[in-house]
């Protein structure tokens, strides 16, 4: 057997067991008992600390340096270059860290979450500190003398750095701000009145996600706090919740429905190889971005939508499917971001980018983060965090260790846009589709010029081979202002 044929062959076990470790943090998030979570931590360091050697084992080493290049094609090389990028990386890191950063995250997700539901601030950040601590000698070790949060956006997004992302939304601010307060001093669109049954809300998720081709033969949907997805292959699953305001749980669906498809839509030859998942985070948001908002909030699919909550709810207080389009697109006061409307997002994730940043490269402690956040949010939205859950609390992100994944939610806007824009000129009657709730001509698309290669190319080199242009934020400002300057009658 040659050298590739055996470091694929160890691959594929390593990637199996990737995903076994995947399937404890659902069951931890979707069903796990409260009281598991001790065991549960020592189960993902355990986990961990099997995968950290197998990444950085000596034969991949070995097979590594006896591997040329030259003589493989793209796929192999492809191959070759993710297994190559991740013995590397994690080579700089201490399995003792890495195991340690697994069970103090593992833990510090139930402290968050109490603390959340106890809007308890002070109870969770002598944890935060722990988690903040580890990931800064995780991110030291990985830069070896560089940035470090640039190497902890590298883990989600290859390749791109702090000040790429800095310079990006410092471009797009300026237009967000005017495009909010212009929409913001116009007339609203009506509101939701009425009341909307968990039940009930879950029996049309279903037919929503259906409606986007979501495969549950090789998936599922529950209810948590958070919503994700997880898994790839044949077992993708994602979460949802139901709240008093439906679309939450729509949109929250249609938005997960997205990153699954992804997954879904891999090409089978690559299961359990590096190629096998998503490129990176931010064409994965790409993925779920365009699948909510694009497509999922636009006037044609909306005005399907429309007689399905009639069917279930009855009168819910907006009269036809145009006001419907309104109000699904209303933009309001809030500070949840994954409720914020199309216009306000990325200005949560501007806010947390900058957080971050400065927590990780130690420009701001933690016992000081409450009141950034705090003086960050008056300031760009123009009213004060009336309490932590709705604040610095909100985000499971930082109690998991997950540095650096913040921005790549706007680097999927951005790609969102840019991949709109090719897919209205690949298919100009696609609205006439969405208004019979058909959206196969749309995700066929996405399927046959990004899902379908995985990683087999590098983030802005798939969203170049998908649309033909380099990735910009043009696309999506425009986009933005076009749509909500109709709604809002700017």
């Amino acid at each position: 057997m040659s050298a590739y044929k055996q470091l694929m062959a160890f691959e594929h076990t390593t990637q199996a067991l990737g995903q076994v470790a995947g399937r404890l943090g659902w069951d931890q998030e979707a069903i796990m008992p409260s009281g598991a979570a001790p065991q549960r931590a020592e189960e993902m360091a355990a986990m961990e600390g099997v995968l950290h050697a197998r990444r950085i084992h000596p034969k991949v080493g070995a097979w590594l340096a006896e591997i040329g290049d030259a003589q493989l094609g793209e796929v192999e090389r492809s191959h070759m270059r993710h297994i190559r990028k991740s013995f590397e990386r994690t080579s700089k890191v201490p399995a003792d860290l890495a195991a340690e950063i697994a069970k103090v995250t593992s833990r510090a997700q139930g402290i968050w979450a109490q603390a959340r539901s106890d809007e308890d601030v002070a109870a969770f950040l002598p944890t935060l500190k722990e988690v903040v601590g580890l990931k800064q000698q995780e991110g030291q070790a990985l830069a070896a003398g560089g940035d470090v949060y640039d190497a902890m956006v590298d883990d989600y997004e290859p390749e791109m750095t702090a000040n790429e992302i800095a310079a990006m939304f410092d471009a797009m601010r300026p237009r967000l701000v005017a495009l909010r307060e212009a929409v913001l001093a116009a007339k609203a669109p009506p509101k939701l009145t009425g009341t909307f049954p968990s039940a009930a809300q879950m029996a049309l998720t279903e037919k929503l996600a259906a409606s986007f081709g979501y495969d549950f033969e090789h998936g599922r949907i529950d209810q948590v706090t958070h919503p994700f997805c997880s898994g790839s292959g044949l077992d993708v699953r994602i979460t949802t919740r139901t709240t008093d305001e439906p679309f939450n749980c729509f949109y929250s669906t249609i938005h997960e429905v997205g990153h699954a498809a992804y997954e879904q839509g891999i090409d089978k030859a690559y299961l359990l190889t590096p190629l096998g998942r998503g490129v990176s985070m931010g064409v994965h948001e790409s993925q779920s971005r365009i699948y909510e908002n694009q497509l999922g909030r636009s006037r044609a699919y909306t005005s399907w939508l429309f007689p399905q909550m009639k069917k279930v709810f009855g009168d819910f207080g907006v009269e036809n499917a145009e006001d419907f389009y309104g109000t699904v697109n209303r933009v309001n006061d809030g500070y949840i971001r994954t409720e914020a409307d199309e216009v306000q997002y990325n200005l949560h994730i501007m806010l947390r980018f900058d957080l971050e940043r400065a927590l990780m490269l130690g420009d701001l402690a933690v016992d000081d983060l409450e009141a950034a956040w705090n003086d960050r949010f008056e300031a760009d939205f123009g009213y004060a965090v009336d309490k932590p859950s709705n604040g610095v609390l909100q985000d499971v992100h930082w109690s998991v260790g997950l540095f650096g994944y913040f921005p790549t939610y706007s680097l999927g806007n951005v790609y969102a846009g840019c991949l709109n824009d090719s897919l209205r000129k690949a298919v100009p009657d696609l609205d006439v589709q969405l208004a019979q709730g058909d959206t196969s001509a749309a995700t066929g698309w996405l399927r046959e010029n990004l899902q379908q290669f995985g990683g087999l190319r590098k983030p802005a080199d798939t969203i170049v081979h998908a649309t033909g242009a380099a990735p910009s934020g043009e696309p999506l400002l425009d986009y933005l202002e076009a749509k909500f300057g109709d709604i809002y009658k700017l």
